[in-house]
């Protein structure tokens, strides 16, 4: 039965227990310790890593291109037989749990040990994004389409709270190492990594106990791995019969180029660009958290006034003035403003894009972990290429503020593609009509 509240409950802390990761890994303290830890004998940010000399941001981009290319590789036919066999649960503990243990493993990340941490990062945004795929792919099943919008921003909010949580402790740690017995900086980073490994693991028990199987089950015929491909061929057969929702995953590879690439870089770029001592930048990525909370409901309000399509053509407007900000900033007081304006937005053009997908899917299927594929595909892609041309902008000018006009590029064509679909509420009533391609 759908719009269970005790099922919308569970799902929605599943990004209480992951988002942790997004924010102390990605965006925060590990992004700060890397730049200070990844370092050659002489100190200096150029170093080897297996066997080629690069430096540690750019290393930091690559490698975040390279995990979610090898995530985007797997996730459609993981998906696909997750929804053949009926074990999009087990698929989602896989992924879950390999993200965790590589999250706490980085607790022996020192300079000695770069190169394996650097492939457990790698290897814990592979997780992270892999367990995420199942999990947005529950929304259509446990909940009804008027309902998408507010328990989309309902799980991004409580992400939002969960990691600000786990993130006040560990600063403390940072900040005030009299409180834990004088422990330095570096220790008390590592255990930040180590907790977050813990609070995933953890809190992720409860959807885990409180999401249902999926009720698709079939009897292979030539094994998993061939039916798979068959589910994955026979989903992509049904989106090419989509007009909107193609239009609506073209409009979405394009602007999330920039989206995600801001949440990957944002740290490395006021630490190596601005200069900015890192609990100025913790702090700061702390405040985007807390904004965030209400930009994901704000947004969510737009769409039930203006359609999704409207309100997500003004959080990418805003992105726009973002990027140019950026590339003229040279205070902290500066960054402290656009900071302030990418948690506006980015909590409400992820929850947003997430609940007009599930909108888009057709109201019957069962496939919803497939179809989820495709946009979880499309998100990981457009990390890759967003993360990489951002790295490769840098390493060939030798500025990030360079980069930063790639985005904006990415931001622009965005908003005209998003302005090729029609802005509505509700969509179902729209695809059982037929459609022009």
């Amino acid at each position: 039965m759908k719009n269970n509240p005790r099922i919308l409950n569970a799902w929605c802390l599943y990004d209480w227990a992951n988002s942790v990761h997004s924010l102390v890994i990605v965006s925060s303290i590990f992004p700060v310790y890397f730049s200070a830890t990844a370092l050659n004998e002489a100190g200096g940010p150029v170093i080897d890593f297996l066997g080629f000399e690069v430096k540690n941001s750019v290393l930091f981009s690559y490698t975040v291109s390279a995990a979610f290319l090898l995530a985007a590789l797997l996730s459609p036919l993981c998906t696909a037989i997750a929804d053949f066999s009926g074990r999009k649960k087990l698929f989602m503990k896989v992924f879950c749990y390999t993200g965790a243990i590589s999250c706490s493993l980085l607790y022996f990340f020192t300079r000695e040990t770069t190169t394996w941490s650097v492939i457990l990062f790698g290897i814990s945004l592979v997780g992270w994004s892999g367990s995420i795929v199942f999990y947005n792919s529950y929304l259509p099943d446990i909940a009804t389409e008027d309902r998408f919008d507010r328990v989309s921003a309902r799980g991004y909010a409580l992400g939002y709270i969960g990691s600000v949580l786990l993130m006040v402790f560990n600063l403390t740690m940072i900040l005030f190492p009299g409180w834990y017995g004088g422990i330095s900086q570096g220790l008390a980073s590592r255990i930040s990594f180590l907790t977050v490994g813990i609070w995933w693991f953890g809190f992720a028990q409860i959807p885990f106990n409180r999401l249902p199987d999926s009720g698709k089950r079939m009897v292979p015929q030539d094994g998993w791995l061939f039916n798979g491909f068959r589910e994955l061929k026979k989903v992509f057969g049904e989106l090419k019969h989509l007009s909107l929702l193609k239009r609506f995953l073209v409009a979405f590879f394009v602007y999330s180029m920039g989206v995600q690439t801001v949440m990957y870089v944002a740290t490395i770029f006021g630490s190596d660009e601005l200069k900015m001592p890192a609990e100025s930048l913790i702090i700061t990525i702390l405040l985007i958290q807390l904004v965030a909370i209400a930009g994901a409901y704000l947004f969510a309000r737009l769409s039930e006034r203006l359609g999704n399509t409207y309100a997500l053509m003004i959080a990418v407007s805003v992105w726009v003035v973002i990027c140019t900000g950026a590339y003229f900033v040279n205070t902290q007081n500066q960054f402290f403003a656009l900071a302030a304006l990418v948690g506006m937005v980015m909590g409400g053009i992820q929850s947003l894009s997430r609940s007009t997908y599930s909108k888009l899917i057709p109201e019957e299927t069962t496939d919803t972990a497939s179809f989820f594929s495709f946009y979880d595909v499309t998100e990981k892609l457009a990390i890759v290429l967003g993360t990489a041309s951002y790295g490769l902008i840098e390493q060939i000018t030798g500025s990030m503020r360079n980069s930063v006009l790639a985005l904006l590029v990415f931001f622009l064509l965005g908003f005209g593609l998003l302005a090729r679909i029609p802005s509505q509420k509700v969509y179902r009533v729209r695809l059982k009509t037929p459609e022009v391609a």
